[in-house]
């Protein structure tokens, strides 16, 4: 099990572990304009038996906790590896912001896991379940899987609160893939709004996603 050390991680993961960060099914109501950090992972990626206990770590240590044990995740489902998962969960966030569902800032899909800034145009709850359920529904397919659950059930919000902290979490998000040692460079990464092979401008059309918010 990995555990969190604050002092082997940089000022931008001490300042993620200061943060707010809660782990939920967005049942709540959220003040809008506000930009809403996400994150959710495959279903069995973070057996809750490894979880840090609740009442010793805060929630954002929690939650750098989680994110640095799924970075290092050598078992367990890793799905997302594989481009054609990949393109559809990419094309899934593409479309939800070019139907006008939310404006969309940085992304990445890691190995099992995905982090999203947006700025919701409808309810958080109700847009996060249309993209869950959608891209699951595709991924299954794809991968000739019936009766099985993709993702885990719970993901995790924060509100951000101001721009710098803005800044900060889209350079963790950016970043992402050079702390799990995936890309030297963040811009390398393909499957990131870092790069610009699969920017929000570019042409993603393999998959018809979240076509509706139900």
């Amino acid at each position: 099990m990995l555990c969190f050390h604050r002092t082997e991680n940089s000022p931008l993961l001490a300042a993620l572990a200061d943060m707010g960060c809660s782990r939920r099914r967005l049942p709540h109501l959220y003040p809008e304009g506000k930009w809403l950090f996400l994150t959710w992972h495959l279903h069995g990626s973070l057996p809750q038996a490894l979880y840090p206990p609740a009442n010793k770590l805060s929630d954002g240590r929690s939650f750098v906790w989680m994110d640095r044990t799924l970075d290092t995740a050598r078992n367990g489902p890793l799905f997302l590896r594989q481009p054609r998962i990949e393109q559809i969960v990419a094309d899934s966030l593409r479309r939800g912001a070019e139907l006008g569902h939310y404006h969309l800032g940085a992304w990445v899909i890691m190995a099992n896991h995905v982090h999203v800034l947006l700025r919701p145009n409808v309810p958080p709850s109700r847009l996060l379940h249309s993209l869950k359920g959608f891209t699951a529904r595709e991924a299954n397919k794809a991968l000739s899987r019936t009766g099985e659950a993709f993702w885990q059930a719970e993901s995790y919000d924060h509100w951000v609160r101001d721009d710098q902290e803005l800044v900060r979490i889209t350079a963790y998000i950016e970043s992402n893939p050079v702390r799990a040692q995936l890309s030297a460079r963040a811009e390398d990464y393909p499957w990131s709004s870092a790069s610009a092979e699969t920017s929000l401008g570019a042409a993603g059309t393999s998959a018809c996603a979240t076509t509706e918010v139900v």
